[in-house]
């Protein structure tokens, strides 16, 4: 697995009012904690764990064209993700459980090509509401490049039962595609497991004649 890498953290213990109102945080959530790193979904992953670590919620997200290979400066990254809290002490505690979370994530490959297949257990307040689904709910989160990733995700629906909530549709900014699929937590990882095997098998043999 290749870990994602975070590039750059700031706190802002009390932000502009505008600045607050323009990036859309609740009344009352006047402190800022802002994160890049060098891949989009293990941080978009790491800021969901956020919000079920402390009482923030996730403000702002976008992944940058092209990637992190063509980022723009050396902290900008493949992402970025700004968390919002009630006060300085709390925002630093989401943005610890975030950083946290995210050294055990990033994409696995096989024969050059890249993927992620990662089981939300239960989900927080960010990706519950990414997904559509009551916070709790386990998700499987695929991604894949943009072949891969539309015939991956077929295999993955057609070998749990779940259900697809977001759509993904190639090319993303960073040139993937992928879905969240909810269900329990054993279908979603049976999902993730179908996932990771359809893009082996292109992977293998691109070509299907």
């Amino acid at each position: 697995m290749t870990a994602a890498k975070v590039l750059a953290v700031r706190y802002l213990a009390g932000a502009s009012p505008a600045l607050c109102q323009a990036l859309g945080a609740p009344a009352g959530y006047p402190c800022l904690a802002m994160v890049t790193a060098d891949s989009d979904d293990p941080t978009y992953i790491a800021l969901d764990a956020a919000t079920k670590a402390a009482d923030v919620k996730v403000i702002y997200t976008h992944s940058f064209y092209a990637g992190a290979p063509n980022a723009t400066t050396p902290h900008a990254g493949e992402v970025i993700g700004i968390l919002a809290g009630p006060d300085p002490g709390t925002v630093r505690s989401g943005m610890t459980a975030a950083l946290s979370a995210l050294e055990g994530l990033g994409f696995e490959e096989v024969g050059g090509v890249p993927y992620l297949a990662h089981t939300v257990s239960r989900t927080g307040a960010f990706l519950a509401e990414q997904a559509g689904v009551d916070e709790g709910t386990s998700l499987a989160y695929l991604i894949a490049p943009p072949l891969e990733s539309m015939y991956a995700l077929d295999a993955a629906m057609k070998a749990a039962d779940v259900k697809l909530c977001k759509l993904y549709a190639p090319p993303s900014e960073t040139n993937f595609g992928g879905g969240l699929l909810s269900g329990t937590q054993s279908a979603c990882q049976a999902a993730c497991a179908a996932f990771a095997q359809a893009v082996a098998a292109v992977a293998e043999r691109p070509i299907e004649e």
